[in-house]
């Protein structure tokens, strides 16, 4: 999982409130466990007139020009700002791949269901809970202006607008320490990897019946 310190991106208003995890992946691509794969199809009913098939490459499918990542001032987006319980529904873990997929480091919203809230820190992705009020100003702010861009500084934990107004946001501890440093749940294990190999080379020398 890469690292992550600051991040400065275009933002992606996504102005609706309970978007499900079927809404965000649908459920004919959850064929795979890889994470990668998904971004094409990230709300793919939203995003296409059409209904997606799992190994399509998505040419020739018409877009929905009205929705938000269809159009030329969001493309490369990697900040979603969303409102209140976002990733609710099933816990499918292939939402966040889907979104970290497509591009998305940081999700900005009011609330999050707890599972994805969860599995985003998991996947090297940053969810932010804000008030509504900030929620509200960040709307409007990203809709008058073209391009508009905000600056994530998770070790510091702030995100600063464009005119240097700085929003304060709380990460617990530990997911800060596990994204800083790009550790998921495997790279959290092979820290210890000397300790687990000496745990083994002993159980190997003092039980060889086990292994025989």
């Amino acid at each position: 999982m890469d690292k992550f310190k600051k991040l400065t991106a275009i933002v992606a208003p996504l102005d609706r409130a309970n978007v499900d995890t079927d809404a965000i992946i649908p459920k004919q691509f959850l064929k795979s466990i890889k994470r990668t794969g998904f971004g094409p199809n990230l709300f793919d009913e939203w995003r296409y007139e059409d209904v997606g098939q799992p190994d399509s490459d998505n040419s020739g499918r018409p877009l929905r020009k009205e929705f938000v990542l269809n159009q030329p001032r969001y493309q490369g987006a990697k900040i979603l700002l969303t409102r209140e319980n976002f990733g609710c529904g099933s816990s499918r873990e292939h939402a966040p791949w889907a979104l970290k997929d497509y591009g998305f480091d940081v999700i900005i919203s009011p609330s999050f269901a707890d599972i994805f809230f969860n599995n985003s820190f998991k996947n090297g992705i940053l969810p932010i809970i804000l008030d509504e009020k900030t929620v509200d100003d960040l709307f409007n702010e990203v809709f008058a202006a073209e391009g508009y861009e905000l600056t994530v500084d998770l070790d510091a934990q702030q995100i600063i607008k464009p005119n240097g107004d700085m929003i304060a946001f709380e990460v617990d501890s530990f997911r800060r320490h596990c994204l800083l440093n790009g550790l998921d749940d495997i790279g959290l294990t092979l820290q210890y990897q000397d300790d687990i190999k000496a745990y083994e080379d002993n159980r190997k020398a003092t039980k060889p019946w086990l292994y025989a």
